[in-house]
């Protein structure tokens, strides 16, 4: 199979990247290194399967013949992260909107067999219940949750007015090796680790009150449906980040000052 992975640069993509390459899939990576690293692909180079090509994937005209030939599509490029949306929506639009908009008419130009986009359970914003089925009410509270939100329903039109093979995936707290710490709201476990390699203190700022993430996954419909179950518990996954902790030496180390400064718009606009 030949696969285009947009954003298989970043912390998702690269392990999919990884994935797709062990089982003999031929990988183009399209991705603008806006958040994606190089690093995260380092031990793959040799494998001659792999091709990398930087580019903006919003950018159409520059894209979309990479499609040509192409079987199945998993687009995870996007902005994250929710007060940047806030401070910067015009550059969350761009890539997330314009951006799915762009990947998905080149998949429907080269007529490829399979489409994934990576949505987000930010949809839901603060759900009223818990754990959260897919059939919850969509609300979206921010500029990030809403791009992304907008990237699924252009999708799903797509997939209905097009015929085109379209899954989206609502992820829910992805974490793992490679995720990255590169703000305030970045993978907790990592900014945890940096400040563990550091020797600094884990540092809250707030009245305690505050909680990061208000989504939690029903999961009863996918196990009956497709026969999924979580394979990695909390303790395995947190032995796993460990075993990964040189990984995050380069990381920010957060002191009280810069947090506070960095978390001041979470506060203003989401309190």
């Amino acid at each position: 199979m030949k696969t285009i992975v947009t954003g298989g640069a970043g912390f998702i993509g690269s392990h999919i990247v990884e994935r797709l390459l062990r089982d003999g899939h031929r990988v183009l990576v399209l991705d603008n290194f806006s958040t994606g690293r190089l690093q995260n692909l380092a031990h793959l180079k040799v494998n001659k399967n792999l091709r990398v090509k930087r580019v903006d994937v919003a950018d159409f005209r520059n894209i979309k013949d990479d499609f040509n030939d192409i079987d199945w599509v998993f687009h995870i490029a996007g902005l994250a992260d929710i007060v940047p949306s806030i401070q910067n929506p015009m550059d969350y639009f761009h890539s997330n909107v314009s951006g799915t908009l762009s990947v998905v008419e080149s998949s429907r130009l080269a007529n490829v067999k399979r489409l994934v986009y990576a949505a987000s359970a930010s949809c839901y914003g603060i759900p009223d219940i818990y754990p959260t089925p897919e059939t919850a009410e969509i609300r979206p509270q921010y500029p990030y949750a809403l791009t992304k939100n907008i990237g699924e329903e252009i999708v799903m039109h797509w997939g209905l007015v097009y015929k085109l093979p379209v899954v989206p995936l609502r992820f829910f707290n992805v974490y793992g090796p490679r995720s990255r710490t590169s703000g305030a709201y970045g993978a907790v476990f990592g900014v945890f680790l940096a400040q563990k390699l550091a020797e600094k203190p884990f540092t809250i700022v707030g009245d305690g009150n505050q909680t990061r993430d208000f989504t939690f996954a029903d999961i009863t419909k996918i196990k009956k449906l497709l026969g999924w179950s979580p394979k990695t518990d909390i303790n395995e996954g947190v032995a796993k980040m460990l075993e990964n902790i040189d990984y995050w030496r380069e990381a920010p180390v957060w002191t009280k000052e810069s947090i506070a400064e960095a978390t001041k718009d979470w506060f203003k606009y989401l309190s």
